[in-house]
């Protein structure tokens, strides 16, 4: 029997492989434009940062984290989200400052697939750390919006909501949980198990949307300064420009959460899973994590998902496949090197094949144009052919880098 990817694991192959480069490439320099450096963390932490950073009553760390012992007997856990190691590795480097830091790459977790569902699947995120201002909240919200609008996600609703803070959160906490407890006949088994930990999850359930449609709301019980900040932060999306909507019982999946929460919302995907993503701040995160107070806020954004919202018509492969008859091989070679050192996407056959069997695989690859290199070599010149409307032009060698630009 041939072997097979893991269930709930893909293989991305060309051409849907460019669209997750358009994505990847489009975040680099998004993120970059708003000041964030890059930041790479292992793959697996000690299970422990994920215990305490993620929440034992979360669904992830009781159902769905990939754990394991190595050698020596240490339980390891393959990264079901970044946030958590981005702030351990935060505090072991010294925890000094303010540090903006995006990434990107592979997440782990035992989930039931399903089309954006995956066991192994693919995030960009980025944490704003050291400083509680509102203004770091927004940008956090505007560069993701901005993010999904530019790849092409359409309709992208921001859902946003507050949930307090150890001031007025145990309040709201009594408060939802005599609401629950009341409720508790209607409650499935998980909601149950999840109103003794933390009733915030509750909200989160989804077996549960009906019950608690009418649950008391966390904004209902802000107390002066978190009602200040929610207020701050939806003035700056105000300038920003950028759409929102309160929701009110919005809690998202990760017990490290306070003040902001929010989703991003597309109209492309399933009713079931139409988030793309989201964030919030987590001003706790890292005293539980055994470092010093250090405020933070983030967003991790779900590219196989946003790849499902997106349209796979991308731009081209190539910009350019270079063909040769057969006393030119060499010459083609040369050109090709040229072309490929200024930035064109370049590209020909390995091989000698007839000039149509060259113009077929350009045609596969998607190039934009052919680069015929032929007897005209000998004038300084060649054959420059656009793919789309069949038009050629015989152009100096030294204007092909032009000529392509142009097109």
């Amino acid at each position: 029997m041939s072997l097979r990817a893991p269930k709930g694991t893909d293989d991305i192959l060309p051409p849907h492989s460019r669209v997750w480069r358009r994505l990847l490439s489009t975040w680099e320099s998004m993120a970059e434009a708003y000041g964030y450096d890059l930041i790479m963390v292992p793959f697996f932490e000690s299970t422990e940062v994920f215990n305490r950073g993620v929440g034992e009553s979360t669904e992830v760390v009781q159902k769905q984290m990939y754990t394991f012992e190595d050698k020596k007997g240490r339980s390891l856990t393959l990264r079901p989200e970044g946030t958590a190691g981005v702030v351990r590795a935060f505090i072991q480097a010294g925890a000094q400052g303010v540090m903006k830091v995006a990434y990107s790459g592979a997440m782990f977790r035992y989930e039931q697939p399903q089309a954006g569902r995956r066991r192994q699947f693919y995030q960009v995120g980025l944490e704003y750390l050291g400083t509680d201002a509102a203004d770091a909240d927004a940008e956090v919200i505007e560069l993701g919006y901005r993010y999904l609008t530019a790849t092409g996600v359409p309709d992208v609703t921001v859902q946003l909501n507050s949930l307090g803070d150890d001031e007025c959160r145990p309040t709201y906490i009594e408060a939802l949980r005599a609401w629950l407890e009341e409720r508790r006949g209607l409650l499935c088994q998980d909601s149950l198990r999840t109103l003794e930990m933390n009733p915030m999850r509750v909200l989160d359930c989804k077996v549960c949307a009906g019950v608690v449609a009418d649950a008391p709301s966390p904004i209902d019980y802000l107390c002066e300064a978190c009602q200040t900040h929610l207020s701050e932060v939806r003035s700056r999306l105000d300038s920003a420009g950028v759409p929102y909507r309160l929701a009110p019982r919005l809690v998202r999946g990760l017990d490290y959460y306070t003040r902001t929460a929010f989703e991003y919302v597309g109209s492309a995907l399933d009713a079931a899973q139409t988030a793309v993503g989201g964030g919030g701040r987590y001003d706790g995160l890292a005293e539980l994590l055994g470092g010093p107070p250090v405020p933070g806020v983030g967003l991790a954004l779900g590219v196989d998902r946003i790849a499902l919202s997106v349209p796979d018509a991308v731009d081209p492969a190539l910009d350019v496949f270079v063909v040769n008859t057969d006393r030119y091989r060499a010459e083609a070679r040369a050109l090709l090197s040229t072309l490929r050192a200024t930035g064109i996407r370049s590209d020909g056959l390995p091989d000698q094949r007839s000039l149509k069997a060259q113009f077929k695989a350009a045609d596969r690859r998607g190039a934009v144009a052919v680069i015929v290199v032929g007897d005209e070599w000998e004038s300084g010149q060649v054959v420059a052919k656009r793919l789309d409307d069949g038009s050629q032009v015989v152009i100096g060698s030294e204007e092909i880098v032009t000529w392509l630009k142009s097109l």
